[in-house]
């Protein structure tokens, strides 16, 4: 009887010892595998100050847009001004990017000889009118009799018996310069009537011609819409298409321009804009890409 309880003390305290061995190994805390932090990713930061045409403002901000959602520390301010505030801001370097819907002047280059200009896109000019007006076609000529202030009456260019409103750009607007120097003449040519009337924006012309009868003005394609008609120009209809293959006789280049060659986060929106996915973006927006 002793032998048989000393036997059955024994197996007891060997299960005490194996389920204290147990309890003590799942206690035990496994250090974990020792690892190399990742390093964070390098991105952009910094800011880009923009001004310049009211054309290809919307342009520039859809692009900043676009490169913003990739480079969140990013800024890109976009401001108007008109054509000759962006070369004039761009070559004093108090912006770091300037915008200009018109070619940009030979004297502008001598006056700030460190001006890089940069074409993004290209845009064709339509002659709008009311949609009421009831001609769909003008001659280069004709048009530019129209806004010289030669041609008063609708009657004139096979319409009806009514008066021509004039509605025309600002001056030092991009669109009125590219409109000036391919319809009109350039310095050599008339100057646009006294009785137009002014506009300081293409949405400025649009709706001032959408809603004024027998009106007539012109307007960046990018701006057109069912709220005006545009016209055929020397039999061609006023189309990205037919603004791209040269048909369309009244095309200008959206330029950007830096003082200087660009580098850090300039260089790399403006090589956004020029890249595919900055290319689909221009034609997204009614414009006629360069690549």
């Amino acid at each position: 009887m002793y032998q048989r309880n000393r036997a059955l003390i024994g197996v007891g305290l060997l299960i005490l010892v194996l389920m204290v061995t147990v309890v003590a190994c799942q206690s035990t805390p496994t250090k974990p595998a020792e690892t190399t932090p990742a390093s964070a990713p390098t991105g952009l930061s910094g800011s880009i100050s923009v001004a310049g045409s009211t054309t290809v403002q919307p342009l520039a901000e859809k692009l900043a847009e676009a490169f913003n959602a990739q480079h969140p520390d990013v800024q890109i301010d976009v401001q108007g001004g008109g054509s000759s505030v962006g070369v004039k801001s761009a070559g004093q370097g108090t912006v770091d990017v300037g915008m200009a819907s018109r070619e940009v002047k030979q004297s502008e280059l001598d006056e700030y000889p460190d001006l890089r200009v940069l074409t993004i896109a290209r845009d064709g000019i339509a002659i709008v009118t009311h949609p009421d007006v009831p001609v769909d076609g003008l001659t280069k000529e004709q048009v530019k009799g129209i806004f010289a202030g030669d041609v008063t009456n609708w009657s004139e260019v096979d319409g009806p018996d009514k008066p021509i409103v004039i509605v025309a750009r600002e001056e030092g607007s991009g669109t009125r310069a590219a409109f000036e120097e391919m319809v009109m003449g350039g310095e050599e040519g008339p100057a646009i009537a006294d009785t137009a009337i002014l506009q300081p924006s293409n949405g400025a012309v649009r709706t001032t011609v959408s809603t004024t009868p027998d009106s007539i003005g012109f307007l960046s394609f990018g701006y057109l819409d069912q709220s005006v008609k545009a016209l055929a120009i020397d039999g061609v209809e006023a189309t990205e298409a037919n603004a791209a293959s040269g048909a369309y006789p009244i095309v200008r280049p959206l330029n950007m321009m830096i003082k200087g060659e660009p580098s850090g986060v300039v260089k790399a929106w403006l090589d956004f804009i020029l890249s595919d996915a900055g290319q689909a973006i221009v034609r997204e927006e009614g414009y006629i890409a360069v690549k």
